[in-house]
């Protein structure tokens, strides 16, 4: 199964197993991942899963103009490699995936 690690604010590494077809958000989320808020429940509604890809970024496919907009209310800073968990889904080719888990969900 492939596998997330999420580099939490403090520094701390979690690897988790994901199930291909779940997003890294619910993975996190059922996993008791720091810092992961998931609020909306994955609707892309909310920025309180915003995380920072690290690794595999180009094999991700682009951002959505609704996610893109709500990176725009993010609390954190919104870099080139930021995107929404809920709409990151775990496939093979992205196995041993890594993100940072943005600093401020809120």
């Amino acid at each position: 199964m492939p596998t997330v690690t999420y580099i939490c604010p403090d520094g701390e590494l979690e690897e988790v197993e994901v199930p291909v077809g779940t997003s890294i958000m619910k993975a996190a989320v059922s996993h008791g991942i720091e810092s992961i808020v998931g609020d909306c429940g994955g609707s892309a509604s909310c920025a309180t899963c915003h995380v920072y890809v690290e690794s595999h970024l180009e094999k991700l496919p682009p951002k959505t103009a609704n996610e893109d907009e709500m990176l725009g209310d993010a609390a954190s800073e919104v870099l080139p490699n930021s995107r929404l968990g809920c709409q990151v889904v775990m496939r093979d080719d992205l196995a041993s995936l890594i993100v940072r888990v943005a600093p401020e969900q809120w």
